[in-house]
């Protein structure tokens, strides 16, 4: 039987050296929730936070299926600890599923080179401002589907303020583009970064970014990035990570 752990670090032996966020939102129940096959001593674990769903331990259809049926979102991926989860996600949602690589980077601070970020922040186009995301901006992002994740993932802006930052881009009253935290653990956030379709391709992004990170290092925060594809692989390394590893990863539609 898979149960929602009250108490998450019962299964942190599972996750122990698996630098991902959204594992460590989980275990310091900053948000985020665990699923396992037992409460005290379990062999199988899942950590899941918005679209994400990292699985641990011994590979088990039953805590699969679980994870599957509790999301309430259109799409969710998996990521498995070892290739064994691998087999087995295919077996289960052999078409249901699309395969595909996402790309990890070193969570080291000092990588970071502040006079380079500062001059990409500034690149930003003069009918832009960028601004720190507050109570209304907060709200905003949440209400349109592009900028949702900006933010959507917090219970509320005081969860958002006590844990996160965001940064966003506006046009007169029009926020263009964001980056924000998709999530947050305690010391750090999982970056995300967000363009409205008609604004892409100016700049944005790095320039948000940048700021972003700027505003992070200010704070004390560590702004961990995790890569969907190689145009976010690129523009990771353009702001100053250091790529570590590829993972194989599935969306679940």
């Amino acid at each position: 039987m898979i149960v929602k752990l009250q108490d998450p670090c019962a299964a942190e032996k599972l996750f122990e050296g698996w630098n991902e966020t959204v594992i460590w939102s989980c275990l310091d129940r900053v948000m985020g929730c665990m699923y396992a096959d037992s409460k005290e001593h379990p062999v199988t674990a899942a950590a899941c936070l918005g679209d994400f769903c990292f699985l641990a331990g011994e590979p088990s259809e039953e805590l699969l299926q679980e994870c599957a049926g509790q999301s309430e979102r259109e799409m969710l991926i998996l990521v498995g600890r070892e290739e064994r989860w691998n087999t087995l996600i295919e077996k289960c949602f052999p078409e249901k599923i699309r395969k595909f690589t996402r790309y990890a980077f070193r969570k080291d601070p000092a990588s970071f080179d502040e006079e380079n970020l500062r001059a990409e922040a500034a690149k930003l186009p003069e009918e832009f401002e960028i601004r720190l995301m507050d109570e209304t901006l907060y709200g905003r992002c949440r209400q349109e589907e592009w900028s949702k994740d900006l933010a959507g993932q917090f219970r509320d802006y005081t969860h958002f303020d006590q844990y996160a930052v965001g940064i966003v881009a506006v046009k007169g009253d029009e926020i263009v583009a964001g980056a924000s935290a998709y999530s947050a653990y305690k010391g750090g956030i999982e970056v995300e970064i967000d363009t409205k379709e008609a604004y892409r391709r100016r700049g944005l992004a790095t320039a948000c970014g940048a700021r972003l990170i700027l505003e992070c290092k200010k704070r004390g925060l560590y702004p961990s990035w995790d890569a969907h594809n190689l145009q976010s692989k690129r523009l990771a390394q353009k702001l100053g990570y250091q790529f570590d590893y590829e993972y194989t990863s599935y969306e679940l539609f």
